[in-house]
């Protein structure tokens, strides 16, 4: 079997303090790329840097510390990682909200924190990939890209939105050896996810309960019957950052634990 092997190549991820950005800059240093890792404040990336390095210790790191949700973020994380032979737009926040109580101002920096933040960072790498003949460009989506959910309609919209940029500057890029894909994430275990689960669920239930009753009252339609592992995330993502997902383009690739109940995409 061929094994992935990214040595020679760098990466930045966002959001990777936490979480699935963090579990994604661990899989890839882990199959030999040097990572950037990015959160908003110095401290918090140097702590994150710190335990990647003790649970990867033959991994290499870079700082990229910045608010990429603004224009200021994103041109320090330009200035510290000014060109990366894969990007990962991991960056997004969540939250339950009635439908009828949200706002225009909270509409708007959710498709500023989820979508344009993408969009900043493809535009600010995309040429220099397109120059060198070889970049890989991964946007993490969600199944509520495709299964609307009615607690946070205003997420699944961002979430949509991120498959259509995939799609279209996959079609920017085509024929220049750049691929850009996004990744439908299933419910996935993490801290925030916690979080989230004890808003929708009895707060005084063990977690183990918590999560089951979670995934039965309102992910039913999972197949897996259990939130995803974030390294289980970080797995694709390896997979589409190598050179051997180099027909793969354009694409809405799924890790939901069958999740989206349709045969596409």
């Amino acid at each position: 079997m061929i094994g992935i092997d990214l040595s020679g190549k760098t990466a930045l991820v966002t959001g990777s303090t936490q979480g699935i950005g963090r579990a994604i800059a661990a899989g890839l240093a882990r199959a030999g790329a040097a990572v950037a890792v990015n959160g908003r404040s110095e401290d918090s990336v140097q702590r994150a840097i710190q335990e990647l390095a003790a649970d990867v210790p033959e991994g290499r790191f870079v700082a990229a510390a910045g608010d990429v949700s603004t224009d200021e973020g994103v041109r320090a994380v330009l200035e510290s990682v000014p060109t990366t032979d894969v990007l990962v737009n991991n960056l997004g926040i969540f939250g339950a909200q009635p439908a009828l109580d949200i706002d225009d101002e909270e509409w708007r920096r959710y498709f500023e924190v989820n979508v344009l933040t993408a969009i900043r960072l493809i535009r600010g790498y995309l040429p220099t990939m397109i120059d060198r003949g070889w970049g890989r460009m991964i946007n993490i989506a969600s199944d509520s890209a495709v299964v609307i959910p009615t607690e946070m309609i205003h997420y699944g919209m961002t979430k949509t939105s991120l498959l259509a940029v995939s799609r279209g500057f996959a079609k920017a890029a085509a024929g220049t050896g750049v691929t850009v894909n996004s990744v439908i994430a299933g419910p996935t275990h993490t801290g925030g996810v916690e979080d989230f689960v004890y808003e929708l669920v009895d707060s005084e239930l063990p977690w183990e309960q918590a999560q089951r009753e979670f995934m039965r009252t309102h992910r039913p339609q999972s197949l897996l019957q259990r939130l995803i592992e974030p390294e289980e995330i970080a797995n694709l993502v390896v997979y589409l950052a190598s050179p051997l997902a180099s027909a793969t383009t354009g694409g809405a690739v799924r890790v939901d634990g069958g999740y989206v109940d349709s045969i596409l995409p």
